[in-house]
């Protein structure tokens, strides 16, 4: 028994080389794309592959959506039976217009966007049929129809009896899907680690004096000719957040498992740098550390001394993420990088000043402000840039015991700013950037193409900017 690819039903090619057994068969899909009409009606473009696919089944496909109901919009999907003996189901996904570009009131491509929700609908909706591998069409854009395809079909039941279906996907001739592949299962490896329970993925340090935090380096070598580091990620690894002696509020405690979002992300984006043979040399540093009660823990009041020497008032331990990037920050100036990027689920004020619609980018850079917004733009994982006043910095140095105070003075007034001002006291370099990502953490339902649970933001816009790092050397 033999079994057609796209690409080789586009082009009536031999399928002997493609043996399927019965069972795998009778479980095979194919996601084709349309386009809406340009003009205020409801008819539908089909895409390159979808033509194609029309002409093999003799214009078929085109009668069975003009008789199945309106206009397919942005989105949606329609499934077909028993079009092809190849391909017993076939899911036909709305793409939206296909003259939509980056939209300079969304920043994003739009497009991109579409195909990668619609992908991902399309798979979810097969994967639901119990089906085991799909065939995805490219629609024009392969890499963003890819990074749809493996974040839309993610889940994580490592933990449970029953298992989700798994789904291999596949694009048949077109360059640039190997390349979404990998960017999407980058952010999948940073959804994976945020997903796991504290005590499956944890650490052995404590922010208690005798148990110092661990700290995770990792180094890629992608140009070896050079010894200079270009890019140093940091990324805050709180593997479980509790509040400390500042306990927090016991409702949602369970998602601060994922507060080590920050170095999930970064440790994903080097690993995904490597698959790519990006040629750039990155070195990543992930504290390590639980926030936890205990007659050791870190009081309200204490004072401790950074790196770099300047002691820091401790007031609330629940702002611990900002005690362990303090020397992380400043160990990774020891390397002489030309930037220094950090992230950290740091604030909640940041999820209430942008909430999940993008991450919230501190710098004193504007070379660097601009690399990774040009990168959030390709990626549509966007970034917004926000303040680092003096206004801010005073509010943490106003300090009565220490020369710091780990929360400011005016307690939540402005607290993603603090937080950013409080980081900046430990930081010399030219270029650097603290990403918030406490507002990108989770997903309800705001991105359509990744399911509920943690998001593994931003993932793909650090490799895209790693990337046009690269592409600068």
């Amino acid at each position: 028994l033999h079994c057609l690819s796209i690409c080789q039903l586009l082009h009536h090619s031999n399928p002997g080389n493609l043996n399927l057994p019965l069972s795998q068969l009778l479980s095979i899909g194919l996601v084709l794309g349309v386009y809406e009409s340009e003009e205020e009606d409801d008819s539908l473009h089909l895409t390159e592959s979808a033509a194609g696919v029309n002409r093999v089944l003799s214009g078929k496909l085109t009668e069975l959506l003009k008789i199945s109901g309106p206009g397919l919009k942005k989105g949606k999907s329609r499934i077909f039976y028993g079009l092809h003996e190849d391909f017993p189901c076939i899911a036909v996904v709305g793409l939206g217009r296909n003259s939509l570009g980056v939209c300079g009131t969304e920043y994003w491509d739009t497009c991109k966007e579409n195909i990668r929700a619609a992908i991902a609908g399309g798979c979810r909706v097969l994967q639901n049929h119990v089906l085991t591998h799909i065939e995805v069409d490219g629609c024009n854009d392969s890499q963003s129809a890819a990074e749809g395809a493996v974040l839309g079909l993610f889940t994580y039941d490592d933990l449970k009896t029953k298992k989700k279906t798994r789904v291999t996907t596949q694009l048949g001739c077109v360059s640039g899907w190997e390349k979404g592949v990998l960017y999407g299962e980058g952010q999948n490896l940073a959804r994976y680690l945020m997903e796991a329970p504290a005590n499956h993925v944890t650490s052995t340090g404590s922010l208690r004096s005798e148990e110092p935090p661990v700290f995770l380096e990792l180094h890629y070598n992608g140009c070896p000719d050079n010894a200079q580091c270009p890019l140093l990620l940091v990324g805050k690894g709180i593997t479980f957040d509790s509040g400390g002696i500042s306990l927090k509020p016991p409702s949602g405690m369970d998602a601060m498992r994922a507060d080590m979002g920050g170095a999930a992300t970064v440790c994903s984006a080097i690993v995904t740098a490597a698959a790519l043979n990006l040629p750039i040399n990155i070195i990543g540093l992930a504290p390590l550390c639980e926030n936890m009660p205990s007659g050791k823990a870190n009081k309200p009041g204490d004072v401790v001394t950074a790196k770099n020497g300047k002691t820091i008032q401790v007031d609330n331990t629940d702002a611990e993420g900002r005690l362990i990037l303090a020397d992380a920050l400043c160990y990774a100036h020891s390397f002489n990088p030309r930037a220094i990027v950090n992230a950290a689920t740091l604030t909640g004020a940041m999820d209430v000043a942008l909430g999940s619609a993008a991450t919230g980018v501190f710098t004193n850079s504007d070379w660097l402000w601009e690399q990774l917004h040009k990168a959030s733009v390709v990626t549509g994982d966007r970034v917004w840039r926000m303040p680092l006043f003096q206004h801010y910095t005073r509010q943490v140095t106003d300090c009565q015991l220490a020369d710091l105070n780990n929360v400011g003075k005016y307690s939540r007034s402005g607290g993603a700013c603090t937080a950013a001002a409080f980081l900046r006291e430990f930081v010399t370099a030219p270029h650097w950037a603290h990403l918030d990502i406490a507002g990108v953490m989770t997903n309800k339902d705001e991105v359509p193409y990744l399911k509920k649970g943690m998001s593994g933001r931003p993932t793909r816009t650090l490799v895209e900017f790693a990337a046009g790092l690269a592409n600068q050397a």
